[in-house]
């Protein structure tokens, strides 16, 4: 039986693979985690995708369990400043798009919007994130009761199966290097072996195939499936097994991030449940907050940018408070390896691929090619159908975000830097631009978005070319036919829920001051 893996290399990526491999399979798998004393978390992966509660749930954690320990918070949406001119701000929430007569009703908003806010008119999520509130009451209860913790939803399905089903009306903030401590514990008090060494070199068998990694320490660990969670470097994949790595570097230049960790009052600045990406010259700033701190950090490009340059606007953009905190700058390799399993090796994480945490996608990444690993776990005979399916799983998830990302450049307003006119004239990739014209005259749906798996429904293309304001569209022509009035009472509908939640949420820092 093949149930002896090593995963080298720790922080979130190896420690998320640990303790779901072992919730999974149990006493029926070893695992052995190696991972080095002097290589850190990255930790830019601290805002996460709704989905993220079915990892928590696969585990049987439940968020009193972990959430203090890793100062988290919760996340309703993305707020996007600046992307289509100075001032202007928009959501893209967690939150189902409602439809009326068969169109959805950002369709109706476009023919006949109350006010000019889509986000506002089409959603609820977007007033509450405004107004600082938690999406669960003080006696615990969520805002929407189809969510409530006591109600029944199938269990055990993956990201991909769940997708279309229901919307989860939050994801979290989290500090990441305090989630892969949390998860040490649980994985090592279930029977994953920890050692913490330095790995200096992958032996490989007379098939190319890798048979142990050998330690400064502990000698050489050997295995059956080796699992590569080392980062950037991609020490198995990249290196020992020469894999190739494909760029995306020509659709989405931002190379660089400098990143801060500011302690702040919270009770005084008040936690808004939302990332906030903040388009400046040469990128964008995201802003996340947590119990204690605010996470923050310049998503640039080199070719536009300098290191100092960043850390310098970083600076200016946090205020005094930046004044003590060390500044973090990151190299990033955007794109992904041609292929995420080779032989017996699977990369998870950076090592498997990235791009920029512009839609939170890297703690997603990971929970992906996890589930789709457990799905697609290799028997004796190794055969290469399990192989096949998960390099296609995750590379078209990693394919699919990068159009969704490049998106966001391409439809957004903003022209005032050589940067941003630059989206412009900067190829896009296969597919995007036929998309693109058709959403011109007809708002996305499911038959028009990239057709494989990503993470991201046709309402999330809706809330992006809404917001951005760069790609002139029009109302379904059907809708001039059409009678209005459902539609209008479905925005008077939001409307008035809207105003009950605003009165009734409690601002989401009381809601964690008593609940931690």
């Amino acid at each position: 039986m093949l149930n002896k893996v090593v995963i080298v290399g720790g922080g979130t990526a190896g420690w998320m693979t640990a303790s779901y491999l072992k919730a999974a399979f149990g006493e029926r798998i070893d695992i052995t985690l190696v991972e080095s004393a002097k290589v850190g978390t990255i930790g830019v992966g601290e805002a996460t995708f709704s989905d993220i509660r079915h990892f928590f749930e696969f585990l049987g954690l439940k968020e009193k369990d972990w959430m203090p320990a890793c100062n988290a918070t919760y996340k309703l949406g993305v707020r996007f400043e600046n992307w289509r001119e100075q001032g202007h701000y928009f959501y893209h929430p967690f939150e189902q798009m409602r439809s009326v007569n068969g169109h959805p009703l950002t369709d109706w908003w476009l023919q006949q919007g109350p006010t000019e806010r889509f986000d506002k008119d089409c959603f609820v999520m977007a007033s509450v994130i405004d107004a600082g509130l938690s999406p669960r009451r003080l006696d615990g209860t969520l805002l929407d009761t189809p969510f409530d913790d006591n109600a029944e939803e199938a269990q055990g399905l993956t990201m991909s199966e769940h997708q279309g089903k229901t919307q989860f009306p939050y994801a979290y903030h989290f500090e990441a290097a305090l989630l892969a401590e949390y998860l040490t514990t649980y994985a090592t008090e279930r029977g994953v072996r920890h050692v913490i060494d330095d790995v200096e070199a992958a032996d490989l068998d007379e098939r190319g195939w890798i048979s142990s990694v050998r330690t400064a320490r502990h000698g050489a660990l050997t295995g059956d499936l080796f699992i590569d969670c080392t980062g950037f470097r991609g020490v198995l994949l990249n290196k020992a097994l020469e894999e190739p790595f494909i760029s995306y570097q020509d659709t989405l230049p931002n190379d660089s991030a400098v990143a801060l960790q500011v302690p702040m009052d919270m009770e005084r600045r008040g936690i808004r449940p939302c990332t906030t990406a903040t388009a400046q010259d040469a990128g964008w700033i995201w802003t996340i907050p947590l119990t204690g701190r605010v996470g923050t950090g310049y998503v640039y490009a080199r070719d536009y940018l300098s290191p100092e340059e960043a850390e310098r606007t970083l600076r200016e953009f946090v205020g005094p408070a930046a004044a003590g905190a060390e500044a973090n700058h990151i190299r990033m390799r955007i794109g992904r390896s041609r292929n995420s399993w080779v032989k017996n090796c699977v990369a998870i994480g950076l090592a498997s691929g990235f791009v920029e945490p512009l839609e939170s996608t890297g703690i997603f990444f990971i929970h992906h090619a996890i589930e789709q690993l457990a799905k697609n776990f290799p028997g004796p005979d190794w055969h290469p159908t399990h192989r096949d399916r998960y390099n296609d799983a995750v590379a078209r998830v990693m394919d699919g975000v990068r159009e969704f990302l490049v998106l966001h450049y391409v439809s957004a307003k903003r022209s005032d830097t050589q940067y941003w006119r630059d989206t412009n004239t900067r190829p896009i990739p296969d597919g995007l631009a036929e998309r693109i014209e058709k959403w011109r005259t007809q708002l996305p749906d499911s038959e028009t978005v990239f057709p494989y798996y990503h993470g991201l429904p046709p309402y999330s293309y809706m809330c992006i070319l809404l917001g951005m304001g760069g790609i002139g569209l029009k109302p379904s022509p059907a809708l001039a036919l059409a009678d209005p009035a459902a539609a209008q009472r479905e925005f008077e509908a939001i409307r008035e829920k809207t105003g009950q939640l605003v009165n009734t949420l409690p601002k989401a820092y009381d809601y964690f001051t008593r609940a931690h």
